[in-house]
């Protein structure tokens, strides 16, 4: 930093982002950016709330309008938005507060909505943020009330707009800020047809209509000026429509709505398997938001069908099925999953990926037992989808025995680095190894590694900034050379994803901002030397939890203090003692707590690492990883300087 640099920052140079400022100059934080994705997911925020009304018993129709201009109108006959003056904010009705603050709505306490899409209390009001205009009409109580908006801020007060006797709910109209979103970027009426259509399959008791201007349309477009879904069966109706025409291994498609009072949860399913070889589909929802990424959900469905199949083989006395795995029954499948439950945790606000635990057991629980009277009942489909699965269980025994010799060979002309922990498995399916930092964490992990499919390769302190390096400079550092080695790869045009010796490769690092820059180090090194290995899905960050608390017998993990706060609300509510212990750093974790926390597959997080869809035929990533890790001091400067007011908690 310069002199004059130093001599300019002071006070004077500190921001404090008030109401929903943050929204405005960080949309990227709250729905993912500024691209045509993005600008969807406004319309989503909205939708979801309706959807929330309508799953809570309050509403059961909701209309959608996309209008000439490119403006959105979106309304249902729920209970309509509360609109008496706020205990906590006087003069302000609860309408405006929850369209001009972060982090309020009536889906923290459980009170108004058992079960919510909505959890953070920021949706409609970062719809607000990033509208140039907008407005909320709420019929209530036999009245009617409206109040405008722009950029997050009220325009008018609330209006009492007089007596209306055969209405009631909410209408919601907003245009987005074309000065974020861009004058050309408009919404698409395919896009929104099917976010539409998606949602309304989702819940039985709702009735979605679809309606935009003509003038929308493109020429020759075959998406309909209006329409109407409604479901009765809910996934079930939805799938039939899919698959109508197909010929299915199980004609009677399995599905099922199963109510866990219990559990205050709820699981709609429906699977049909025209042909184990084909293409199939998964898809996946949590409170009826779309999980694109899956989470424990699908991984309870997964160990139910699992289970089930394998137990169905063994009583018709087939002894190969024990060989089968999810991938094999569910390889061509089609999948339609949905989950209520209270409180759900998902990775990040657009909310990709379910991440509670208790959601793999539900799903588990309320999909086994069904499965397994479903298979007795009908033999023949039983056999056929037995059958399919064994074949795509022999395809993959076929690439492994390939795989193995290729490893074996590749294991024979190769001299391992010495500090690897090779895992015993001669195929790559089934295996990944740990890229872990110290020798102390590295002993740790070996300890509480499966040896039979876990490979330890702990790494001397900081890898080499690649970003920054000349390639005579990357070929020559010893802990890049033990990485390729250990994977069997090699970089950049060279790189063969065949070569690769493990399924998974895992980052593993300590929780705190050493641990941080070493992972950012090792993905930056993958992105640009080894992208095949990110594109194809093989890269993972392991996800070591931050504290341990305990009472009596009680023991859970949290990742953050966030997760903290909540388990000694929740979990640890009540108890007169409780233990909270900060872990330090891997190598200071016990190896049976690392097992269970951070390496056991059965109940570990993981996070995949994935590339952006290009914005404009540009990736968003290169110009990042270039500011970040690249030569340009300067270019890091003006990055910490724009997001130094998010950096409020540093672990240093």
């Amino acid at each position: 930093m310069t002199d004059t640099q130093n001599q300019n920052y002071d006070a004077s140079q500190i921001e404090v982002l008030e109401g929903l400022e943050p929204v405005r100059k960080r949309p990227g934080m709250y729905i993912g950016g500024t691209d045509e994705r993005a600008l969807h997911h406004l319309v989503s925020e909205i939708l979801d709330n309706a959807m929330d009304e309508a799953v809570a018993g309050h509403a059961n129709r909701i209309e959608l309008h996309l209008n000439a201009d490119h403006s959105i109108t979106i309304s249902d006959n729920g209970r309509g938005i509360p609109v008496d003056e706020h205990p906590k904010y006087p003069g302000k009705s609860a309408l405006e507060v929850i369209m001009t603050t972060l982090h309020s709505g009536g889906k923290f306490s459980g009170k108004a909505y058992a079960t919510s899409g909505g959890l953070h209390g920021v949706g409609i009001s970062v719809v607000n943020a990033l509208s140039e205009n907008m407005w909320v009409e709420v019929a209530r109580d036999k009245k009617l009330f409206k109040q405008s908006f722009s950029k997050g801020l009220a325009t008018s007060a609330l209006e009492d707009l007089g007596t209306v006797s055969n209405r009631r709910g909410t209408t919601v109209w907003f245009k987005p800020d074309p000065e974020l979103f861009g004058k050309n970027t408009k919404f698409k009426p395919e896009t929104l047809y099917e976010q539409t259509r998606s949602k309304s399959y989702l819940f039985r008791g709702v009735e979605i209509r679809w309606s935009c201007e003509e003038s929308t349309l493109k020429p020759g477009s075959t998406t309909p000026t209006e329409d109407r879904f409604h479901f009765p069966n809910g996934l079930a109706d939805y799938l039939e429509g899919e698959l109508k025409g197909k010929e299915l291994l199980n004609p009677n498609v399995f599905s099922g709505l199963v109510e866990l009072p219990d559990q205050t949860a709820k699981v709609e399913f429906a699977i049909a398997w025209p042909d184990l070889k084909s293409d199939g589909f998964m898809r996946t929802y949590c409170n009826t938001v779309p999980t694109p990424q899956g989470g424990t959900h699908e991984s309870g469905l997964r160990t139910a069908l699992t289970r089930s199949l394998k137990a169905y083989g063994e009583m018709t006395g087939n002894k190969q099925a024990s060989t089968i795995t999810a991938d094999d029954i569910l390889n061509g499948a089609c999948v339609l999953l949905s989950v209520f439950i209270p409180d759900p945790q998902f990775q990040g606000q657009t909310k990709d990926k379910l991440a509670t635990p208790s959601a793999s057991k539900i799903t588990d629980t309320a999909i086994k037992d069904r499965f397994d009277h479903y298979l007795t009942g009908d033999p023949k489909a039983s056999a056929d989808i037995l059958l399919a699965a064994l074949s795509n269980a022999e395809d993959r025994n076929r690439r492994r025995s390939a795989k193995e010799l290729s490893r074996k060979s590749a294991t024979r002309k190769t001299r391992l680095p010495g500090k690897l922990s090779d895992c015993s498995c001669k195929t790559a399916e089934g295996t990944e190894i740990f890229i872990v930092e110290g020798d102390s964490a590295g002993g740790s992990a070996k300890q509480g590694r499966n040896r039979q499919t876990q490979a330890i390769l702990p790494l001397r302190g900081k890898i080499l900034n690649v970003v920054s390096a000349t390639k005579d400079k990357i070929r020559a550092n010893q802990e890049i050379s033990h990485i390729m080695l250990a994977l069997g790869c090699e970089l950049r045009a060279n790189f063969n994803l065949e070569d690769l010796r493990y399924e998974r490769v895992i980052i593993m690092t300590d929780a705190d901002v050493d641990g941080a820059h070493i992972a950012s180090l090792l993905i930056s090194f993958f992105y640009t030397q080894m992208p095949g290995l990110i594109e194809s899905g093989s890269l993972y960050l392991a996800q070591p939890p931050l504290y341990r608390l305990a009472s009596g017998v009680l023991t859970e993990y949290a990742m953050d203090d966030a997760h903290k706060d909540l388990l000694m609300k929740t979990t640890f509510k009540g108890k007169s003692k409780v233990d909270v212990s900060r872990f330090k750093g891997l190598g200071e974790m016990p190896a049976a707590q690392l097992k269970e926390t951070t390496m056991n597959p059965a109940s570990r997080t993981l996070l995949q690492i994935t590339v952006p869809d290009l914005i404009d035929g540009v990736n968003p990533v290169d110009q990042l990883v270039e500011d970040l890790m690249g030569k340009s001091a300067e270019a890091r400067f003006h990055f910490i300087q724009d997001n130094a007011e998010y950096a409020d908690e540093l672990d240093i």
